[in-house]
């Protein structure tokens, strides 16, 4: 997208004057973060953070404590077909019935009031959405003997069913190997590149997508800052961060951070939340 283009596009997400409280504690204050279409942003930080969270606020399932967020011009609000959604892999029972298909099918049509009833043309959009995330040779199998890897595609290709301008991804390569780890990045970085999807992308493990991504947003103590990888990924940057010394190395093509208790870029805990 050229320059000119985009500075006459909406931005996908405007974040203004933004905090969020948990009990007693402030997760973080005074966020402001406006995101145009085709923006790749990271968000790290340590788990506590506040980084599903704001997730969850962009969803419009957790209220500011102060400040607003708009998502293509307009207030949040649950369920904007504008946003889609990947969670954290999480396996699924190994009894659980549903096949591929089916997961793929709640995107597209399990938004609609009572029962989802299928349209003409559904099957085939299903069909696309699974050649898309690269499931369509195990559509018919129960998701409950898929791999991790094989059910995030599954989750991703339920996310992007509406098309949507937004994607947030909340650490979906967690627990996936190398080979599936790159395979749900390109995924996800097509449907930025082809659609001009804005990506928010939560991870602890920053070197996958550092590619890819043209900002971070770095949340730890309270505070944050908000820059290129160039500009954050700096000891003396995230020493003034954590308020304590921290160091970032580069092993090879890798990046490293020591120092930073719960913070490393480099390392995927089993589990993370930080912010439900």
């Amino acid at each position: 997208m050229s320059a000119e283009v985009a500075r006459e596009a909406e931005p996908v997400l405007e974040i203004a004057g933004a905090a969020l409280r948990r009990g007693d504690s402030e997760l973080w204050s005074g966020l402001d973060l406006t995101v145009e279409p085709g923006e790749f942003i990271a968000v790290l930080g340590p788990s506590g953070s506040g980084k599903t969270t704001l997730m969850r606020a962009i969803l419009g399932l957790q209220p500011l404590s102060a400040g607003s967020i708009r998502v293509a011009g307009q207030p949040v609000q649950r369920g904007n077909p504008r946003i889609g959604y990947i969670p954290q892999q999480r396996p699924l029972p190994p009894d659980t019935s549903m096949r591929a298909r089916d997961v793929v099918a709640l995107g597209v049509n399990g938004t609609r009031f009572g029962l989802p009833i299928p349209r003409r043309g559904d099957r085939a959009r299903v069909d696309a959405l699974l050649e898309g995330v690269g499931a369509a040779h195990f559509a018919d199998r129960r998701v409950g003997l898929l791999s991790g890897g094989e059910q995030q595609r599954l989750r991703v290709g339920q996310a992007l069913a509406d098309e949507p301008t937004l994607l947030l991804c909340d650490e979906p390569l967690s627990n996936l190997d190398l080979a599936n780890q790159v395979g749900v990045t390109e995924i996800i970085d097509r449907q930025r590149r082809e659609r001009d999807a804005a990506v928010l992308f939560v991870t602890h493990d920053i070197n996958p997508i550092l590619g890819r991504v043209d900002r971070i947003l770095y949340i730890a103590g309270g505070r944050f800052v908000l820059g290129t990888p160039d500009e954050v990924l700096q000891s003396r940057v995230l020493t003034d961060l954590y308020g304590t010394p921290v160091f970032v190395l580069r092993a090879g093509d890798r990046l490293v951070v020591v120092g930073a208790p719960d913070a490393q870029p480099h390392h995927e805990h089993d589990h993370d939340e930080d912010d439900a």
